[in-house]
């Protein structure tokens, strides 16, 4: 045999393995949408409607690849993506000329979200604030002016002081501003924590005056745990429905002598397995950017920590970039993920898939290869929604048109369309998925004619994705003849 043949045998061997892998019908799928210095989005800063162009073509080819939820990136270090009344908007974002409408990046971005069926959650820097240089560039605005006793500068860069209660005021004022005037599906909390220890954070004060008693490193803890309390509690008053979720250190704490170091527990002082065993998140999206013995074992200990609530380990395809890591590294943790019922995967960052870092948007493409729902929140709510009722089908205009109604009075609800060869749907099985996320009773696609027939089902998802059960299908004949 020669070395051609062996190795188009060893291709096709693993191209099976690969194909052949059933993809979970229920599945995060995520990507950090960073605005941060423009890093995903926007990379143009001539007008208002190139960066908008830029982000739907992004919105787009992720809708391609049947991803279903963008943290997109809505504060960055003490400067906004949104109309806000609290920080500046970011430079970055072209300004609105004389008589043109006020561009809103969030407002945006949750619209054009929404209409390709994915879920927006507004993911937020916490603490850091920047270097000098950019405090300055913020003027009257920054909160290192505005109110400079919440702020500590530690080793040349300038961040929110977690030991101050008033801190919380500070950032819960945000969050609220979010929730209260944004359709956001979630609120995503990034650098919610301490800075690494390479030197000590001037916090001594505080500790003095706040400590109450406990060690420092028990005081930081639980200056992080009160505002993750009092930011979940907030928003579950404000809407129940929306995630709460936050990025710590991809390894919760040391396993023996493996990870020893540079953990969340231990270096930053995030307690977040407490976070949700306490019920005050619903979903954790660990920075798992590490291969091998500090992926995997850390993987089982979240799980095991997760207290049933969303666990989503971060991969880090920008490794392959700036530690040569290979595809398949990337490619064996979704493997791993998947074997291990996490809940999905999310990946930073958004540039590194879209750019297809070494194949790997062409390989992602077969492992995402069907839609996926999203897993249901069923301890902020158990109800299951009615079915829909009424299903039609017809071509038009080459397209197959499905149209329903609906008594669910509820207004964000989502729909998931399915299509089989038997009339008995296992909502189960990921081939059967057409789509998910749609948010109005109207689905039309470019069906193929093959002159099969196929039943066409349709369930209702609330906003904690509690899904319905499927309502009565409508058969349809795909062939040239008129039906």
């Amino acid at each position: 045999m020669n070395r051609m043949c062996l190795l188009l045998i060893v291709f096709q061997t693993v191209a099976m393995g690969i194909f052949s892998a059933t993809p979970p019908a229920v599945e995060v799928r995520a990507v950090w949408l960073t605005t941060n210095y423009g890093l995903d989005w926007p990379k143009n800063r001539v007008s208002q409607e190139m960066q908008k162009s830029e982000l739907i073509a992004i919105l787009d080819s992720l809708q391609k690849l049947n991803f279903n939820t963008v943290l997109f990136q809505v504060r960055a270090r003490g400067e906004v993506f949104y109309d806000s009344e609290i920080e500046p908007m970011a430079s970055i974002i072209v300004s609105s000329k004389v008589g043109e409408p006020k561009f809103d990046p969030l407002a945006f971005a949750i619209e054009e979200c929404h209409k390709r069926g994915m879920e927006l959650h507004a993911w937020m820097v916490t603490y850091p604030l920047g270097m000098d240089k950019h405090v300055r560039s913020l003027g009257a605005r920054s909160v290192t002016k505005k109110d400079p006793s919440i702020t500590k500068k530690h080793r040349g860069e300038w961040f929110l002081d977690p030991g101050n209660p008033r801190t919380d005021d500070y950032l819960l004022s945000m969050v609220k501003e979010i929730v209260s005037r944004y359709d956001v599906d979630g609120i995503h909390f990034d650098y919610i924590r301490y800075p690494d220890n390479r030197g000590r954070f001037p916090d001594t004060g505080m500790h003095r005056l706040y400590g109450d008693g406990k060690t420092l490193q028990q005081w930081r803890r639980d200056n992080i745990t009160r505002f993750v309390t009092s930011a979940y509690d907030l928003v579950k008053s404000e809407k129940k429905w929306v995630q709460v979720s936050s990025a710590p250190l991809g390894r919760y704490r040391a396993l023996g002598n493996v990870g020893v170091g540079w953990t969340a527990l231990e270096t930053v002082y995030q307690d977040a397995a407490l976070w949700l065993k306490s019920g005050k998140h619903d979903a954790i999206y660990p920075m798992m950017y590490y291969k091998e013995h500090l992926f995997y074992p850390f993987v089982d200990d979240w799980l095991d920590n997760g207290n049933s609530r969303i666990i989503v380990p971060g991969l880090g395809a920008y490794q392959m970039v700036e530690r040569n890591w290979s595809r398949q590294d990337i490619l064996d943790q979704i493997d791993y993920t998947r074997r291990h019922e996490t809940a999905g995967q999310a990946y930073f960052r958004t540039d590194n898939l879209l750019s297809n870092t070494k194949g790997i948007l062409d390989t992602l493409k077969h492992y995402y290869r069907n839609p996926a729902k999203l897993p249901p929140m069923r301890w902020l709510s158990d109800e299951v929604p009615g079915a829909p009722y009424d299903l039609m089908a017809e071509s038009v205009n080459g397209k197959l048109q499905l149209s329903w109604k609906t008594d669910n009075r509820e207004e964000r609800v989502t729909y998931n369309i399915y299509r089989s060869e038997s009339a008995v749907l296992d909502v189960n099985m990921a081939g059967n998925i057409l789509a998910t996320g749609v948010r109005n009773p109207f689905y039309e696609y470019p069906a193929v004619v093959d002159e099969k027939g196929y039943y066409y089902f349709v369930t209702v998802s609330d906003s904690y994705h509690n899904e319905s059960d499927v309502c009565y299908p409508a058969f349809f004949v795909h062939s040239e003849l008129e039906k």
